[in-house]
């Protein structure tokens, strides 16, 4: 009896420890548009909230989120772009890869050639179009901060409204989702391993990357793999953040986000294009550039955030207008 009760609790335990493992990989799709013009995004769950930064990469500390969040398991395609600027009129320009010599310009490539200043466009696309409110603010075309009087202002982001779902990964919320171990660990790669991935021309399995296709076997143009074969998967579940494509982060350089126009950053390697080797994929490497270059090789991955709810002395705020409201048509009656 004593056997059998001591299997039954490590069934338990084992069950529990694999149910926790799903839940911190848990994906979702999410619906954008309508009609010709739909699209869906697929995100994945990144958990352990208030993590412990990583001291190792750059730059150091990185990759410490105090919330739960999702971020796009795949970076954002050209067929997501095409639908939302035909949807929402947004006026995004893509890369000709063809053109360029670097393969083919398929629906499910990454969408490449995008500014920063394009990909907030395409974000506030996402939350507006789904009767949220627009993540980056944009003043007769400009990029702008957010001031004290906006609703949504946050100090200590003044690039990014708290009211909005949709994002620009950050650089925290990309670092962790890329390089981080459920268990709260971390990698020097995208895959979850310390040494550098395999490179492949596309494709799923564990440990690989789209990289360094200049040298890699097989014939044929250098260029992106499709978005959902670019390489194996991070622990928790994302795929093509080392290689395929540059991914913009919505954090400046510097780590302020106080200039509009200040540089920022961008991670993770391409497929070969500019540089070379495994190095561009590590945790420790990043790249320093003006939001408005739209590099062919850069493109980047949407992020899902929690936006609070209404605080209970907003409530009870709301509560009382309406109250004296009714009193003062009561009283007109």
């Amino acid at each position: 009896m004593a056997t059998f009760f001591n299997m039954k609790i490590f069934v338990t335990l084992t069950l529990l420890a694999l149910g926790y493992q799903t839940a911190s990989a848990t994906s979702l799709l999410e619906t954008f548009g309508s009609g010709a013009n739909a699209f869906t995004m697929e995100f994945v769950t990144i958990g352990n909230p208030g993590n412990a930064a990583d001291t190792t990469g750059s730059p150091s500390p990185a990759g410490s989120v105090a919330y739960t969040y999702n971020i796009g398991k795949y970076e954002v395609s050209r067929d997501q772009i095409n639908k939302a600027n035909a949807a929402g009129s947004l006026g995004i320009t893509l890369a000709d890869l063809q053109a360029a010599g670097h393969g083919d310009n398929g629906l499910l490539k990454p969408a490449t050639g995008i500014s920063y200043y394009e990909a907030a466009t395409y974000v506030n696309y996402l939350n507006t179009s789904t009767g949220g409110t627009a993540a980056y603010k944009f003043v007769s075309g400009t990029f702008q901060l957010w001031s004290p009087t906006d609703a949504g202002y946050d100090a200590n982001n003044m690039y990014r409204n708290s009211l909005a779902k949709y994002v620009i990964a950050s650089r925290d919320e990309w670092y962790k989702s890329a390089y981080g171990n459920l268990n709260g660990t971390w990698n020097n790669y995208a895959t979850g391993f310390d040494y550098s991935p395999t490179a492949v021309r596309s494709g799923t399995a564990a440990n690989t990357a789209v990289y360094n296709l200049t040298y890699a076997a097989g014939s044929g143009p250098s260029g992106p793999a499709d978005i959902t074969s670019a390489g194996g998967l991070s622990p928790y579940g994302t795929m093509g953040q080392g290689g395929n494509a540059w991914e913009w982060n919505e954090t400046a350089f510097d780590g302020s986000n106080d200039t509009a126009d200040e540089t920022r950053e961008f991670r993770g390697g391409a497929w070969g294009l500019y540089y070379y080797g495994g190095f561009n994929l590590k945790a420790s490497d990043r790249i320093i550039t003006l939001p408005t270059d739209d590099y062919v090789g850069l493109g980047f991955r949407v992020a899902s955030v929690p936006v609070p709810e209404p605080s209970a002395l907003s409530l009870l705020a709301i509560g009382l207008s309406g109250l004296a409201l009714v009193r003062r048509r009561k009283r007109a009656e």
